[in-house]
């Protein structure tokens, strides 16, 4: 597991050197890694928009209206628990799971890996989220904006998007401000397993990728 984290970490500074349009020091200081503690992360978090090379991320990104997460602490200092609440397609559904947090980083380690650490923002209220997810053989990356707002300044949306080009990731699909959020008295189903499913669904990469490539060219 220790070489799986060297790794995430050279992966993302070796992208520092791979954007062509953004500046090299200006990537140098969008994408590194910021320190933030427990009780910064605490509370309820709004997603504004993101960017994946997950299959049908983009898909789900044009389905799904509104998200949220509500980040609490247990008993163990270095445990966190999160509720996830979506509204795709019109439905809320809502999971829950626990992920280590230390050094300003949170970790999943079974049943796949996951990795997030947190990037410079000048929005005093927003998180810039990194992750990476390696699940058996493939890996894949994530960049995400949230805020304790319900939408933000056009100015920190275009750090962002500039942040997604230094990654050479596509461009960020962002929410549309005027929705409406999920109550949350949802009960969760277990997240974790709900999440490994999807990332277990093999055969369903190349259709998804399909309709993320449909969506992409419908919108644009």
């Amino acid at each position: 597991m220790l070489r799986m984290k060297c790794v995430s970490v050279a992966v993302l500074l070796s992208l520092l050197s791979l954007g062509d349009s953004a500046p090299l020091n200006s990537c140098e200081s969008l994408l590194k890694p910021i320190t933030i503690s427990n009780e910064n992360m605490m509370g309820k978090w709004l997603y504004v928009g993101g960017s994946s090379d997950l299959p049908g991320s983009r898909s789900l990104g044009r389905l799904m209206s509104s998200a949220w997460l509500d980040i609490t602490a247990t008993s163990q200092s270095n445990i966190l628990n999160i509720i996830q609440t979506q509204r795709i397609y019109g439905k809320c559904s809502s999971l829950v799971f626990n992920v280590t947090f230390e050094n300003s980083t949170m970790v999943i380690e079974q049943p796949f890996y996951l990795r997030e650490v947190y990037l410079p923002t000048d929005c005093s209220d927003c998180l810039v989220v990194y992750e990476e997810v390696i699940s058996g053989g493939d890996t894949f990356t994530s960049l995400m904006l949230f805020s304790k707002r319900q939408s933000v300044s056009p100015d920190f949306v275009e750090m962002f998007e500039a942040q997604a080009e230094c990654l050479r990731m596509p461009s960020p699909i962002m929410i549309d401000t005027d929705y409406e959020i999920c109550p949350d008295n949802i009960a969760p189903s277990e997240g974790i397993s709900a999440l490994n499913s999807l990332l277990e669904a093999k055969m369903g990469h190349r259709v998804a990728k399909l309709l993320d490539a449909f969506f992409d060219a419908f919108v644009n």
